[in-house]
């Protein structure tokens, strides 16, 4: 046998020693990263304890200061209103509207609004409005109700507006996820009370959604309906454990709760640990409902969709419909939201309208934004989404109190330093607000004809379900249900069991706790490239991507018999849906003092259409040009607010709202009337018709016309207002006005014009 060379045998002992040092860089670093990674579970264990020991535990990142306290109101509830504090070095204007954030109480603790510095509470400190914060006490007042606390929330915000007098608006109010229903409700009942209201990933439209998309919108019809939350209920003496909840949204993505999250932590243990330990305390501060709470919102807001079908009522018997809202309403969602898909975010509107026209005649406006890639949690704690979405709805909240009501889709886009125009760019993208109608909110997904059957079908299983359960469980339940038990199975629940095995509670722990925190030595993290780290990273991926298939798998399973099971004939004409072929889904139903109302103001702007002066005309034959375009862009309304200074001083927000709108509807009443009669109106005050004839060629230049015929309008407007000038200018020749006082020049000129507005500003 020949021998081998030097250098073969050379070359094998650093393969050897390669392979040793790459074992040995390995399992050094792995024994480390162990340690590091059970110390931070130690860690998260710690601060579940001390988090949960709190009165009033939140996640917020600002300084408060303890407004009203709901347990003191005459229906009590476990709410708090607390003004926020801004940081140190941000300057607050008096004189912009109060942000207030409403948190959800979807199973977990307060704060998500204001978790980060770069939040939405952030976002409205950095646009200089003062800000406000409704959050919870993590145990219910007794006998405390959905209605008590709408009537708490309506309390709250008068509170706000009493400490802001000089504010140009009312507060804008964003509720978060669930919290965005209950903010719809109260701004149903006491529309006067609010401002924009911007709801962030809110299921008011609990059961729409896409087939093959949207699987957790089945769950309720799968378990038999709401007799399982009655049943949780009673376990629990009277009060629903919001960890159920949680666990419901965990399960949703298995990949993420059993595997990802964990390994995440564990691969980046050097750089994690704080991001980890910051969202761990809120995902796991787990509050309680009353067991009415929860069944509340089972019944009368998931099942049927109640509230968008005008189906829900007070305790007095009003109604509560949506359509009452006349502040504008900003819904933001998400394509990739699988808790909140865009369809329940948004097809309330179609629920409610038959098209935007209709959504004219109800003075409202609605803004939606669509976003493609963010989650669910990321809607309110991602600093990017908090950065452009949340700080241009900021920025722009009074461009939007403004626009002309109906249906708009918010478009953002980077700004461009190079524009001349950029200057009046707010924030750091363009916003434009385009025209919308039904169909491109049905064109993102919906429920057809035999979905919605369905659906109905599982709300009349869910009613016989939930009677059987009541007539003959629940008065044994109740029984044999006391504190002792409920505080047991809270306590062995899972999600808490996860938190509480790695804190010092676990007698257990002590030992392994102890002998970490003595082993400490330098750390030797592995090299990236080394052949096992790029093992383990390969074998991760193949953890995670068999459990995605997994739920995959189990969700296509849940909703094909969840379609068997509720599309089935015979269930349907046993449960009485055979028995009339009218359409399952039903909007609430026109009005006819409703309708009465818009006839009557109908005929009132048509009899107004010559009334007004030069800036009426300006702001009417603005629109006009624009309106074949369907776009508003904000530099156009930061140039109209600085004309508003220059020429309508004494003018408040509200009242040039007033006005915009007012044009606008002549516009869609009489278009060509309303055209025709901008000469006469000019003629009114001929110097301030020639300076506005300058702001129209301003505020035109801004934003290039799109479309051949605003670029024919605009000539057409040209035309007339260079030939009411020129007129203007020769009559002046000829005939010389006499000399006025001018402060009774200026305050004859102001006062008609608020006049005017105020008459019509309740409309």
């Amino acid at each position: 046998m020949a021998a081998r060379a030097p250098n073969s045998i050379s070359a094998d002992a650093n393969r050897a020693s390669d392979l040793f040092q790459s074992v040995s860089d390995y399992w050094i670093d792995a024994g480390q990263r162990s340690a590091l990674f059970l110390k931070v579970l130690q860690q998260r264990g710690e601060r579940y304890e001390d988090h949960a020991a709190k009165t009033a535990p939140h996640v917020l990142k600002f300084d408060l200061q303890l407004l009203v306290d709901g347990r003191t109101l005459e229906h009590p509830v476990n709410y708090v209103l607390v003004r926020v504090k801004p940081p140190a070095g941000v300057e607050i204007d008096k004189r912009k509207r109060p942000f207030v954030i409403v948190d959800p109480r979807a199973g977990h603790g307060p704060g998500i609004g204001g978790f980060k510095p770069e939040s939405e509470l952030g976002v409205a400190f950095k646009a200089g409005h003062p800000c406000y914060f409704i959050g919870f006490l993590p145990n219910p007042i007794p006998g405390q109700t959905i209605e008590d606390i709408a009537r708490a929330e309506a309390v709250f915000l008068e509170r706000v507006i009493e400490l802001h007098p000089d504010a140009e608006g009312r507060p804008a109010v964003i509720g978060n996820c669930q919290a965005g229903w209950a903010v719809m409700m109260v701004a149903a009942i006491r529309p006067d009370l609010f401002g924009p209201i911007i709801i962030a990933g809110s299921p008011l439209s609990y059961w729409a959604g896409v087939r093959g998309e949207n699987p957790m919108r089945y769950l309720g019809g799968l378990l038999g309906g709401s007799w399982l939350t009655a049943l949780t209920g009673d376990i629990g003496n009277g009060k629903f454990d919001g960890a159920w909840l949680v666990s419901n949204f965990e399960n949703l993505n298995p990949a993420n709760t059993y595997w990802t999250k964990l390994y995440n932590l564990y691969s980046k243990i050097d750089t994690e640990e704080s991001r980890f330990l910051e969202f761990e305390q809120w995902w796991g501060a787990h509050v309680l409902l009353n067991s009415g709470e929860m069944q509340f919102i089972a019944d009368e807001l998931f099942i049927g969709n109640k509230l968008t079908a005008g189906e829900l009522r007070t305790s007095d018997g009003a109604r509560v419909d949506l359509r009452n809202i006349k502040s504008p309403i900003i819904v933001f969602c998400s394509k990739a939201d699988n808790i909140t898909p865009p369809p329940q975010a948004l097809d309330w509107i179609l629920d409610l309208y038959e098209s935007v026209d209709d959504i004219r005649a109800h003075g409202q406006t609605i803004v939606y934004g669509v976003h493609e890639s963010i989650g669910h949690l990321g809607i309110f704690v991602s600093g990017s989404v908090a950065k452009k979405e949340h700080g241009e709805f900021a920025s722009n909240i009074d461009l939007i109190d403004v626009l002309p009501p109906g249906l708009y889709e918010a478009v953002m886009t980077p700004k461009d330093a190079g524009d001349p125009s950029s200057e009046l760019v707010g924030g750091e993208y363009l916003v434009r607000f385009e025209d919308r109608t039904l169909n491109d909110i049905r064109a993102l997904g919906g429920n057809s004809e035999e979905d919605d059957r369905e659906f109905a079908t599982v709300a009349r299983v869910s009613e016989i379900n939930l009677g059987l359960y009541r007539t003959f469980v629940q008065p044994w339940m109740k029984t044999w249900a006391h504190e002792g038990i409920a505080e047991w199975s809270r306590r062995m629940h899972p999600l808490r069991l996860q938190y509480e095995l790695f804190s010092s509670a676990n007698p257990f722990m002590r030992p392994l706790i102890e002998i970490l925190d003595r082993s400490e030595t330098p750390r030797r993290q592995v090299p990236k490239n080394n052949p096992f780290w790029e093992m383990q990273g390969r074998y991760a991926r193949w953890i995670e991507t068999t459990l995605d298939a997994y739920g995959d798998t189990r969700d296509r399973m849940f909703e094909t018999m969840f379609h068997a099971v509720y599309g089935s004939p015979a269930l349907q004409a046993m449960v009485g849906l055979k028995a009339s072929d009218a359409p399952i889904r039903r909007g609430p139903g026109k009005s006819a003092s409703h309708q009465a109302l818009v006839d009557k103001r109908v005929e009132e702007l048509k009899r107004g259409i010559k009334d007004g002066g030069a800036r009426e005309a300006l702001l009417r034959a603005l629109l006009y040009v624009r309106m074949p375009d369907g776009v508003v862009d904000e530099r156009s309304f930061n140039l109209l607010r600085r004309m508003r200074d220059e020429v309508g001083r004494g003018l408040s927000l509200s009242e040039f709202k007033a006005l915009l709108r007012e044009q606008f509807f002549m516009l869609l009443l009489d278009e060509r009337g309303a055209v025709d009669a901008i000469p006469a109106m000019l003629k009114k005050d001929g110097e301030r018709a020639s300076r506005l004839r300058r702001s129209f060629e301003r505020l035109i230049d801004v934003v290039p016309l799109q479309s051949d015929e605003t670029k024919i309008r605009l000539e057409e407007i040209r035309t007339l207002l260079d030939r009411c000038v020129s007129d203007t200018a020769e009559g002046e020749k000829r005939e010389p006005e006499p000399a006025t006082d001018p402060k009774k020049s200026q305050k004859g000129l102001v006062r008609p014009m608020r006049d005017h507005a105020a008459r019509h500003s309740k409309h």
